[in-house]
């Protein structure tokens, strides 16, 4: 007997990211799945007495878009905390952040996606922020999110004024008079001052991907759980409907298990195990067992994230060659390359898929190394090992993405002067010697390589419309540099298609194609007919994961 459909979605524009079938008129859905999808005339006649109707008036309908690389309880908590995209100068920072402290009496102020020259030329130092707020700790959180500036009463109370050793990679910036001169550079050197910063909500550790030092409390995972609730409406109000985590461990898994009981979750998502390098090559035992315990449609692990190295404005990323602003330095590797090699070699004979977060050159490099060791001990297989970030790469080891089968996972909001990163100091960082092969995308792409894009949320904003213009507009920095921009029904693809075959799932997932998962998006107009540096004001009026409505409703 014929399946009769629960909706249909009609007198729209499908993109189906099919290439077989790239445009349709109408789609049918049956409970989680995509039932049929052609021309209104064939899909009209499958209606039944109890299905749904939607007239789409000739908007977009596109496969849900994929988040591919974000930090869950960072940016669940940080919708809480003191947004300071865009801010600039002392005068408006300082009244951002009173106005936030005013009436509250948090142990610390948390001010997310500040701008390392936020109150002037250079970084913020504690002295600067001492103006700022004087009597209780503050913390400002660069864009990257891999450096933190602190004030006085922050420094003293997470007991740092002094100094603290810390591992390579890590530094807790001492000013030339002696004390902490309040720059903090990566979780080793910061840690000390989220817990001092206290809940609000996410409790620290967690949003980079540790594990509670102590079971928590029912209070504690109440407000744990909050912050994953805020972190998937918001994505379903951006039209997401798969998500990757970038940071998280079992008790990641367990608290998404809780709300999914509920029946409250919006979105499907992918837990890595996050690999430190204090931890030897057993500790890929616990990764294995994640990725045998959880295999759901919803909730899923099976992969290994490590970071390689820093980032490019705090000189830490990792590069070939020295920064063109400070010779000599070139930044320090979180793994020794043959400790790296090691990692990758076992973590593939498990079958785990592995994402190491590589910046610098020297980074890309060494990584693409260890896959290469790894495809050579245990012979190849379709593992779509990941390279986070990617940004500066030797132009020689591009075309190793396409041979080794290697995913550059690129967040469009980045490269300086595409979004909200300005351009300095980071183009001074590079050096113009090395601007041309920075963000090569189109390089990427012509060598065999699939991007997955995303937005590294909360580092950028989480919007994907916002997201593809500004892989569509972004400019070369210089005359004579390439153009690495790749087109619109490219860059779509990689913003749900390139992010469903990152994780294994182009099967089911990135398409509007009969057979796959109900999880759709529906925008204001026709992106297709948008121009690009227009396309940032169309709105997500209709989002929908397993069938169901996650954002806007059904007219």
């Amino acid at each position: 007997m014929p399946v009769e459909p629960d909706l249909i979605l009609t007198n729209a524009r499908v993109l189906t990211m099919d290439r077989e079938k790239p445009r349709a008129q109408a789609v049918a859905l049956a409970g989680a799945q995509i039932l049929a999808v052609g021309a209104h005339t064939a899909i009209a006649p499958l209606a039944g007495s109890a299905t749904r109707v939607m007239d789409a008036a000739g908007r977009a309908l596109l496969p849900g878009f994929v988040e591919s690389h974000l930090h869950l309880f960072a940016g669940g908590a940080e919708l809480a905390q003191v947004q300071l995209a865009g801010v600039r100068g002392e005068a408006e920072l300082t009244a951002r952040v009173r106005a936030h402290a005013a009436g509250r009496d948090d142990r610390g102020i948390r001010c997310p996606a500040a701008d390392c020259a936020l109150q002037g030329e250079g970084p913020s130092t504690r002295a600067a922020l001492d103006l700022v707020c004087p009597d209780r700790p503050l913390l400002s959180t660069a864009m990257d999110h891999h450096n933190v500036w602190a004030n006085t009463a922050a420094l003293r109370g997470a007991g740092l004024f002094q100094g603290l050793a810390t591992p390579p990679g890590s530094e807790v910036v001492m000013a030339a008079d002696g004390p902490a001169s309040g720059e903090l550079r990566k979780a080793a050197a910061f840690s000390p001052l989220l817990r001092l910063a206290g809940a609000e909500p996410g409790r620290p550790g967690l949003d980079i991907g540790g594990e509670p030092d102590q079971p928590p409390t029912p209070a504690e995972r109440a407000v744990d759980k909050a912050a994953i609730r805020a972190l998937l409406a918001h994505a379903a109000r951006h039209g997401f409907t798969p998500i990757i985590n970038m940071n998280g461990k079992l008790y990641t898994l367990e608290l998404l298990a809780e709300i999914m009981a509920d029946g409250d979750l919006t979105a499907r998502v992918k837990v890595p195990f996050h690999f430190r390098n204090p931890m030897d090559l057993s500790a890929l035992e616990t990764a294995s067992a994640l990725a045998a315990g959880w295999q759901g449609d919803w909730l899923s692990s099976g992969s290994v994230k490590l970071f390689m190295d820093g980032v490019i404005d705090s000189r830490t990323a990792l590069m070939l060659n020295d920064y063109a602003d400070q010779p000599g330095r070139r930044g320090e590797a979180l793994f020794g390359a043959g400790h790296f090699a090691e990692i990758a070699v076992e973590a593939d004979r498990r079958g785990l898929q592995i994402a190491v977060h590589a910046i610098g050159d020297g980074a890309v490099r060494r990584v693409l190394d260890g896959y290469g060791e790894a495809l050579r001990a245990n012979g190849r297989r379709d593992s779509r090992h990941r390279i986070e970030d990617a940004e500066p790469i030797d132009p020689a080891y591009i075309p190793r993405f396409g041979t080794l089968g290697a995913l550059p996972s690129i967040q469009p909001p980045h490269p300086p002067g595409a979004m909200d990163v300005p351009l300095e100091p980071t183009l001074t960082r590079f050096g113009r010697a090395r601007r041309g092969d920075t963000y090569p995308w189109a390089a990427l792409v012509g060598a065999g390589a699939r991007l997955c894009f995303a937005s590294d949320w909360p580092v950028s904003d989480i919007s994907a419309l916002r997201g593809i213009p500004a892989a569509l507009t972004r400019q070369p920095w210089a005359d004579g540099l390439p153009d690495h921009r790749i087109g619109l029904m490219a860059t779509l693809e990689t913003s749900g298609l390139g992010g469903a075959y990152g994780e294994h799932m182009d099967h089911r997932k990135g398409r509007v194609s009969q057979g796959c998962l109900g999880d759709l998006v529906l925008l204001s107009r026709d992106i297709d007919a948008t121009p690009p540096d227009r396309i940032a004001a169309l709105a997500v009026d209709l989002t929908l994961c397993d069938g169901r409505v996650t954002r806007g409703a059904l007219a």
